[in-house]
């Protein structure tokens, strides 16, 4: 029997159900926060909670029995808040570790490691991101479910490159899948994999994250060839890609033999302190868990795709990825 660390604990891979692939249950600067509590917006800690729980209710009652929740150091990852969370609701949560930067790694990381002042012969980020996922995060028990890092429009700088090896390295010392925030528009993707694939990662255990920014489906397919999934999973950010395009970019993959190759998501947040309230919701306001239910698959079955299509892209190719050797 296959199982997936989750919030709560070990589940059978086979009851993630309806899994949406790419959310955050926050995503805050917890630094940021201490030291300006009301930038962007006042932070009431209680409604804050019971928000996200009824966030994550709504979208419970659409079907979806799981959410991925790729936050990790540089985003805000904070364990017992999003326990006390599901412990109010049903939803399977998959907590991840790894480090999100487009720059420059922690500077606690700065010093210590290989061909640091302090050289380590294995880089300290490899060994916390393997504790993670082994021995719980921090004293909450919670095991880290995958790995995430991240490579955007800066490319491969030093420390994005050092903390996507260490995500690899971890990943080839236990198994845990990957996923990669990249940006479409400067094709990032390909260097991740390339860069992963060098550290022997299996790249069928890797979303290239936010694939779906592009309509370039040259790009896409040379991903997807690689085994690689593509994350079409931005859906409600229509300053970066239109609805329209978004839907049209999967059902084109899907006609061109891709469905085992994506999954579906938002990419979204119960709360985030990278913008006011009032923002997000003017200018995305289907940017939410449940605008895939809502608009995106009456849109895909509009267009040809069917059910047993869209069970693949967000129930069989979720499984699959989270199932160990």
């Amino acid at each position: 029997m296959s199982t997936v660390e989750t919030v709560k604990g070990p589940i059978d891979i086979d009851d993630m159900g309806i899994t949406l692939m790419h959310e955050h249950i926050f995503t805050i600067g917890t630094e940021m926060r201490q030291n300006f509590p009301d930038y962007p917006d006042p932070w009431d800690e209680e409604q804050r909670v019971a928000d996200a729980v009824a966030k994550v209710n709504a979208v419970y009652e659409k079907g979806v029995r799981t959410l991925v929740d790729p936050t990790v150091i540089g985003l805000g990852r904070y364990i017992p808040r999003i326990q006390r969370i599901n412990e109010q609701v049903e939803m399977n949560i998959i907590a991840a570790t790894g480090i999100y930067t487009y720059h420059e790694a922690p500077v606690q990381f700065h010093f210590t490691g290989p061909g640091r002042v302090f050289p380590k012969e294995v880089d300290p980020m490899t060994e916390l991101f393997i504790g993670d996922i082994r021995n719980g995060i921090a004293d909450t028990g919670v095991k880290a479910g995958l790995l995430k890092c991240a490579i955007d429009e800066y490319h491969l700088t030093t420390d994005v490159e050092r903390v996507m090896r260490a995500v690899g390295q971890a990943h080839v010392e236990t198994g845990t899948p990957i996923t990669v925030h990249t940006h479409a528009a400067d094709r990032t993707g390909l260097i991740a994999l390339r860069v992963l694939g060098e550290e022997g990662v299996d790249l069928t255990k890797v979303v290239v994250g936010h694939s779906g920014d592009t309509t370039d489906t040259d790009y896409l397919r040379e991903l997807a060839d690689s085994g690689a999934v593509l994350g079409m999973d931005r859906f409600g950010i229509d300053t970066f890609s239109p609805f329209e395009d978004r839907v049209n970019t999967v059902v084109a993959m899907v006609d061109l033999g891709y469905t085992d190759s994506m999954v579906l998501s938002h990419d979204a947040s119960c709360y985030s302190d990278f913008y006011s309230i009032e923002d997000v919701t003017t200018a995305l306001p289907n940017w939410h868990f449940t605008h895939i239910h809502d608009d995106v698959l009456p849109a895909l079955r509009e267009r040809g795709v069917t059910d047993d299509q869209i069970e693949t892209m967000m129930v069989h190719n979720p499984r699959k990825y989270f199932t160990k050797p």
